[in-house]
């Protein structure tokens, strides 16, 4: 880990391996970590589960969860409204917008996260969006990070009076699923804790064929070395 820098960062932490990965990158760069996790109406908490052992894991200076009524109005696939897509290829996933979209999702997150930064005294958020192996979701991209910055510096007293202003950090933005684990990996991540699945069994076993287990195991097998979650089960 590099030297510690006294300085906080909000990390969203969802319980997915791209999260984890953020907020391994921000531990090593030496912030302490302020981790949001949002109860959204999603259809499982295994994820929920999954983010307290990542951040007891990283040991973060506070992890909080936030109840939200997105279930309420947000309608997708993981609030219950419509089927989440299973067995499909590769083009399929990355082509057009899945029933799992949650409407407004990261909007929201974010606005929580730079909230909370600037209350604190973080000048940066974290955030594992990623444009590369997706699917498909309008808020995971560069476009929208940079606009969603403009409005940050624009519409926030760190901002406009600040000297350094708040960034949004998206460090996973440009990089491959298999490049988001190996970077994980360096970090000596341990990627059991993490968790993947839009539709896990009641154990907690990841179905093998949504979305997310599918770009989640072609990286893997990618790497050449199996899933510690999968490996939980076996």
């Amino acid at each position: 880990m590099h030297n510690k820098r006294d300085e906080k960062a909000v990390v969203l932490l969802s319980g997915g391996l791209d999260s984890a990965t953020v907020a391994a990158i921000a531990k090593d760069e030496g912030y302490d970590i302020y981790a949001l996790t949002f109860l959204y109406g999603q259809m499982h908490s295994i994820e929920i589960e999954s983010a307290k052992k990542i951040a007891a894991f990283l040991d973060v200076e506070n992890h909080m969860i936030i109840e939200l009524p997105l279930g309420s109005f947000a309608n997708s696939s993981l609030t219950g409204v419509g089927k989440i897509p299973m067995g499909r290829n590769m083009n399929e996933i990355s082509s057009g917008i899945p029933s799992t979209y949650v409407p407004g999702r990261n909007i929201i997150f974010l606005s929580y996260a730079v909230s909370y930064a600037e209350s604190i005294g973080a000048n940066n958020v974290f955030i594992g969006v990623n444009s590369i192996d997706f699917s498909g979701y309008p808020d995971c991209r560069q476009e929208f990070i940079d606009a969603f910055q403009k409005a940050v510096d624009t519409g926030t007293k760190a901002g406009v009076e600040g000297k350094k202003g708040i960034r949004i950090r998206a460090p996973l933005i440009n990089l491959s699923k298999r490049e988001i684990i190996e970077k994980g990996l360096s970090l000596n991540l341990d990627y059991s804790l993490t968790h993947s699945c839009y539709s896990p069994k009641e154990n907690g076993m990841p179905c093998g064929k949504c979305d997310s287990c599918i770009i989640r195991s072609n990286a893997f097998k990618e790497i050449g070395i199996d899933d510690p979650l999968i490996m939980l089960f076996s």
